[in-house]
């Protein structure tokens, strides 16, 4: 007899759901309607929400549960240690503690924007213009391909072992071409293509341990590890993932691997004992939105404020390299340098709503390099020529825009967010560059924070 299956239809699979429906309906929890109440974030798990009234058993059986509890007694773990402030006075909850900054989504971006007056509009595209044009004109162009990468690859390829597609591989090689341009990685020495599984011979001061933040199934580490005999590997990364690199990393002796689940956000990284003392490089392939905020914060702990510091600062920061993305998701609370954008006239307001036109530097079609020169000034000299026929506001000057100016924009407010960690980097004494890593054609993310010592 045909077990009783959930009613949903699954176009994609041409199919019903497989889950078996919850008693009294046709269809599974998933699928089933939603209760009219009250639904609120799961406080263990914020991916899921969960009715205000079945809250109090939820939570004793949240299938994150048992992770939550195991993480919160890691010395390493110290809630919200990297998150930053609002800069503004925070909330404080009835026994005096601080209540969490409430984070700004992209639809309470996009309405405070339409909010805007048209001639406040205006004044913020010429300052985006002028702002792009004064500050990020020297920004270059740093494709790299070094050649014990490409031995490495063309032997994956020959023997079909590289589990991603080819743009993943070209963004990781030039990423680790970077490094060793810029002088965080010393020379593979020429290595041959059956050498690059093999560890590389030297003494241990020289090797730096890896810290890859946001490392997902850590494949830019694993070829860091094949091609340049980093002997420590740290992949800090807070969700599960299949398929991983770490198989293929353990097999390789010489190699300590450790993978710390957690969120960058809580992440203490001078408590983690098996770095204690040892000089590390920071890596990240695109780090989405704040979190490369949280990743420098987490490897600058002297830089925090208002964080009481239970360990020494007694990791060895040797450099960074940090491929940045999704600006459209970034938060003025975590972002590790405000004073540039107050200093520069802008406000916290008009941050979020740079952040909104990010996300049209990614919409646009990238067969082709776009340039991020296109200039919107023309475009402004247009709508104060239609006087009253912009009467509807910045949501009809929005959806007018031409689809190459838009994407225009969008590029050139990137390049500001991430000029500002630039210039926090070196405000705190390190040498520091911001270039791109690859050509739009390959990622439309494209940008790379590199920071070294300046000693």
């Amino acid at each position: 007899m045909r077990t009783k299956r959930c009613n949903f239809w699954l176009p994609n699979k041409n199919r019903f759901c497989a889950n078996c429906p919850l008693n009294g309906s046709l269809f599974c929890g998933n699928h089933n309607s939603r209760s009219e109440g009250q639904w609120i974030p799961c406080p263990i798990d914020p991916s899921h929400s969960v009715l205000e009234e079945n809250l109090k058993g939820h939570v004793k059986r949240c299938p994150l549960l048992k992770q939550a509890q195991s993480l919160s007694v890691q010395p390493f773990y110290q809630k919200g240690i990297n998150t930053g402030s609002d800069g503004e006075e925070e909330a404080s909850g009835v026994d005096g503690s601080r209540l969490p900054i409430k984070t700004i989504s992209s639809e309470m971006k996009r309405n405070a924007l339409h909010e805007m007056s048209v001639p406040e509009f205006c004044k913020l595209i010429e300052k985006i213009e002028f702002l792009h044009e004064s500050l990020c004109k020297d920004i270059q162009d740093s494709v790299q391909m070094p050649e014990v990468c490409s031995l490495w690859i063309k032997r994956g390829v020959e023997e079909r072992k590289l589990p991603f597609q080819e743009k993943h591989i070209m963004q990781q090689a030039s990423i680790v071409g970077n490094l060793e341009n810029f002088g965080l990685l010393k020379n593979s020495h020429g290595r041959k293509p059956s050498e690059c599984v093999e560890p590389v011979e030297k003494k241990d001061e020289d090797v730096p341990a890896v810290i890859e933040f946001g490392a997902g199934r850590g494949y830019l580490t694993q070829m860091l590890a094949d091609c340049y005999g980093i002997q420590r590997v740290f992949l800090v990364e807070r969700k599960a993932y299949k398929l991983k690199a770490d198989r293929s990393l353990r097999q390789n002796e010489s190699l300590m691997l450790e993978r710390l689940r957690i969120d960058i956000e809580d992440l203490d990284l001078n408590a983690v004992e098996s770095l204690q003392g040892v000089p590390f490089l920071a890596i990240g392939k695109h780090l989405c939105g704040a979190a490369t905020d949280l990743t420098l914060r987490c490897c600058f702990p002297e830089y925090r404020k208002d964080s009481s510091e239970q360990h020494p600062a007694n990791s060895k920061f040797g450099g960074l390299a940090i491929a940045t993305c999704c600006h459209h998701l970034c938060q003025w609370k975590h972002y590790t340098n405000k004073r540039f954008f107050l200093d520069l006239g802008l406000t916290k307001e008009e941050f979020h709503a740079i952040t909104w036109f990010t996300s049209w530097a990614v919409d646009a079609n990238h067969d082709s390099d776009l340039p991020d020169t296109t200039n919107c000034i023309s475009h402004l000299q247009f709508i104060k020529e239609q006087g009253d026929g912009y009467a509807d506001g910045v949501e009809k000057i929005l959806s007018d825009m031409q689809a190459d100016r838009r994407a225009a924009l969008g590029f050139k407010c990137k390049w500001i967010i991430d000029m500002g960690r630039l210039m926090w980097l070196r405000e705190h004494g390190l040498d520091a560059k911001l270039v791109k890593f690859v050509p739009s054609s390959i990622s439309p993310e494209n940008h790379l924070l590199l920071a070294r010592s300046s000693n």
